[in-house]
């Protein structure tokens, strides 16, 4: 069978499993001869050929058979002596470019000597590029860090440690540090995995009794990248062999890139020799997103979705309305988005501010679940040092006047209360000062850099 052959048959293979299992899984099998029935595959790694057999055996071996083979049944071998990519993933064999699945383990040079064992990571996103990163100021001490250590030259701070919470991009900026380093510096042996996956692979060397094969292999790395690093905590012979990794790595001046949660000092159970190591780098933290980054996010996603979608139409204020509206986690934000461009796409009809509501009820319902107007009313009386019943009472002196439209833009923007009922909760007022009162900070956001600075750290705080 021909490689465009199976090539073809790959392409009906993805439309069956979905885009994601077809290139953690189905893209990284290569088919190697067809002999007496038998359809011999070769794949980066053992548990990637076991898995493949388990879940997909059956409709491959269909497949082969519907393209005109007679194969009766399949096996899976290891292709460890074929030529490794730059970035140590578990997904794929050779691809140069994040337009397709993720590479497979180890620099070329130093494959020969691991033939034995298998250098594999996690695999890439090809998504998760620079390119695709929206850059604002929650996240921009973070990005110019990811970029000063994709460029592969001398060490400048080391570890360089990322941290914040779900969705506000560490991942992202983990994949993009490591396509980056594949295409501009292919000689480096870059090795990318989660902590969980170290942990995993530790046990299974200490069960193999492999230990040895295990230091050498992650101790020859140029770049180590961990993510989700407060999953050792707790885990004190994985919290060990990672602490004498590290410190092996730092002494031959090799760069680490670890993530977390949170701040090193602020994970618990972590050993308190890791939490010194770690912080002896740059400790960067990734900070929720402003409605400006999260607007930035959105056009970019729209941007993205008009090849696909060319002719779906997009009313005035919808980015607006979700920037506003779904501010805690880029992940959801940009899983409305899509939700959003489906299902208009399906029924074939404008994004209207209607559609959006209806088809995003239960995300804005979730999202605005946790904030109130008395808990608005609280925190901004609070940040500006003034009583609560002065905010809401009848003065109309500016030290209380301006602070009450503060809380009445924030609960316009954070809540989903009608401007009457806004009203109401601030001792009776009619709509229309509530309007006035809203409109006036809008015009003053961009005019008063205290104004603006105050509306972020309210906004922060009430969405912690």
């Amino acid at each position: 069978m021909t490689d465009e052959k199976w090539g073809d048959i790959q392409q009906d293979l993805l439309k069956t499993v979905g885009q994601n299992n077809f290139k953690t899984w189905i893209e990284p099998v290569d088919l190697a001869e067809l002999n007496e029935g038998v359809a011999t595959f070769h794949v980066p790694t053992n548990f990637i050929g076991n898995y493949v057999s388990q879940n997909y055996g059956d409709l491959i071996l269909h497949q082969l058979n519907q393209a005109g083979a007679d194969v009766q049944r399949m096996q899976f071998k290891v292709a460890s002596q074929q030529p490794r990519r730059a970035v140590s993933t578990g997904a794929a064999t050779a691809t140069a470019t994040p337009a397709g699945a993720a590479v497979s383990a180890g620099a070329a040079a130093k494959t020969a000597s691991h033939s034995e064992t298998e250098m594999t990571g996690a695999p890439l996103d090809a998504r998760f590029t620079f390119d695709s990163f929206v850059v604002g100021k929650p996240n921009e001490l973070a990005n110019a860090a990811a970029r000063r250590v994709a460029e592969g030259g001398p060490v400048t701070f080391n570890p360089l440690f990322l941290y914040g919470g779900v969705g506000l991009g560490k991942t992202h900026l983990m994949h993009a540090i490591a396509w980056e380093l594949q295409a501009h510096r292919p000689d480096l042996n870059v090795l990318y995995l989660s902590a969980e996956q170290f942990m995993y692979r530790f046990v299974q060397a200490l069960r193999d009794r492999k230990m040895m094969d295990f230091k050498e292999l992650f101790r020859s790395v140029d770049v180590l990248m961990v993510d989700d690093v407060q999953f050792i905590a707790g885990k004190d012979s994985t919290q060990e062999e990672f602490f004498h990794t590290f410190n092996a790595l730092v002494d031959q001046n090799k760069q680490i890139i670890i993530s977390a949660d949170r701040a090193p000092g602020e994970i618990k159970d972590l050993e308190d020799r890791i939490k010194s190591r770690l912080q002896c780098g740059l400790v960067v933290d990734l900070h929720p997103t402003d409605y400006e980054l999260r607007l930035g996010i959105l056009q970019n996603k729209v941007d993205s979705y008009r090849e696909q979608y060319p002719e779906l139409q997009l009313a005035e204020g919808v980015l607006e309305f979700l920037a506003h509206r779904i501010s805690t986690n880029v992940r959801v934000l940009e899983g409305a988005m899509t939700r959003l461009f489906a299902f208009a796409s399906l029924v074939g009809r404008e994004i209207t501010m209607e559609l959006t509501q209806d088809c995003l009820s239960d995300v804005l319902r979730a999202s605005e679940r946790k904030i109130s107007v008395e808990e608005i009313q609280r925190k901004v009386a609070e940040h500006y040092n003034i009583r609560l019943s002065d905010m809401i009472g009848p003065k109309r002196v500016r030290t209380f006047a301006r602070p009450r439209q503060v809380a009445m833009y924030l609960c316009k923007q954070l809540t989903s209360r009608s401007l009457p009922e806004i009203g109401r909760r601030f001792g009776g007022r009619d709509h229309t000062t509530v309007m006035h009162g809203v409109k006036r900070i809008e015009e003053l956001r961009s005019s008063d850099g205290q104004i603006a600075e105050d509306l972020e750290m309210l906004r922060r705080a009430l969405e912690a």
